[in-house]
């Protein structure tokens, strides 16, 4: 009996893992919606560690998964925090991110998600790298 209870609890534990890898694999319509809006007709550059310079008003959350930069030109800077950022997606929250000694933000950092209601932190997240993607040049 005890053999027959510890494998339910195995397969439940292994199926529970699957849909949420499932789960994590898929993006909303609206978010892939946003990405498209932003990314479509750019070509993504090679990965950079470091986010030149930004402005928080510059920042667009597309889900969980995916924070975009637009610096301004017809650039735009894409980042896949290592595991998502937990909380980011919802309405009603904020990323936070302090910065030591220079302009940008750089892979590994630390952000906050705050909840800006009530200023409770609900997650937080580490930036991966920061990928260009830039449409044609104008003539």
């Amino acid at each position: 009996m005890r053999a027959l209870f510890t494998a339910a609890l195995v397969i439940a534990t292994l199926a529970g893992c699957a849909v949420n890898d499932a789960q994590q694999g898929q993006r909303s319509l609206r978010g892939q919606q946003t990405l498209d809006r932003y990314l479509a007709g750019k070509t993504a550059g090679a990965p950079q560690s470091c986010l030149p310079s930004y402005r928080s008003q510059d920042m667009v959350v597309v889900d969980d998964r995916t924070i975009l930069f637009r610096d301004g030109s017809n650039r735009v800077w894409r980042t896949d925090p290592v595991g998502g950022c937990s909380g980011l997606g919802r309405p009603g929250t904020a990323l936070v991110t302090r910065s030591f000694g220079g302009s940008g933000l750089c892979r590994g950092e630390i952000a906050t998600v705050v909840d800006t209601a009530n200023g409770f932190t609900v997650g937080s997240c580490s930036f991966g790298d920061f990928v260009p993607f830039e449409g044609p040049r104008r003539s």
